[in-house]
């Protein structure tokens, strides 16, 4: 399976690249804006996991062109830039492709950090408003650390929730969870279920903050 990862020269792309590249023979193509960004990112991720004992090739486009070479497409931007992203990429974009969203929004005041849901009820929901007619949604990855993504050292052994109102494009995007060694997938719903996932990852943060020793936290349920 082809994945693109949109944006994915940021931290979570980051992470996600690494993960699929190390675990798994998943074609993965690094998105950006800007081509020379995503072609320097793959080159970069290709060098870890080389580093690590795995030769990969992956490669980096214009978000628009990785977009039109994947069967899953995931958002790897802020939640600010979701409904552009999706907007920029829309005409490589069809029906066989599962458009996957690990957004959260968030905001910061002197007490921590805060859900900060947009009027579409959720950063998953603002993207399936703007997703094109019968390309499937599905919010995941919402609650994992990327610095521990990305630390291929690191044991993950930790849980990601999805939500969608497919239920095959979320069974693909569970598998692609799953392929990653020490995550598992749990269907936490559909879409109207996706501010409560989102709502985790500032709690996730401020537990962080607030308690030395600890440092990227995941959810495990037990």
């Amino acid at each position: 399976m082809r994945i693109a990862l949109l944006g994915g020269t940021g931290d979570v792309g980051e992470g996600l690249a690494l993960r699929w590249g190390y675990h798994t023979d998943h074609d993965v193509v690094i998105g950006s804006r800007d081509p020379d960004d995503a072609h320097a990112a793959a080159d970069e991720y290709a060098a870890t996991l080389s580093a690590h004992g795995r030769e990969r090739k992956l490669t980096g486009f214009r978000n628009g062109m990785a977009a039109d070479r994947a069967d899953v497409v995931v958002l790897a931007v802020p939640p600010y830039h979701v409904a552009d992203t999706v907007d920029s990429v829309a005409d490589s974009l069809d029906g066989d492709d599962v458009l996957v969203t690990p957004a959260a929004g968030m905001q910061r005041d002197e007490d921590g950090f805060h859900a900060h849901l947009p009027s579409a009820g959720s950063v998953t929901e603002l993207v399936a408003d703007a997703a094109p007619e019968g390309v499937p949604v599905v919010g995941a990855f919402h609650n994992l650390a990327a610095g521990r993504l990305a630390d291929l050292d690191a044991e993950l052994g930790i849980d990601t929730l999805l939500v969608g109102d497919d239920p095959a494009s979320k069974d693909r995007v569970a598998g692609l969870a799953e392929d990653i060694d020490g995550l598992r997938a749990l269907d936490a719903g559909g879409l109207a279920n996706a501010a409560e996932v989102e709502s985790l990852t500032p709690l996730l943060i401020n537990v962080t903050e607030h308690n030395d020793g600890l440092s990227d936290l995941g959810v495990s349920f037990r």
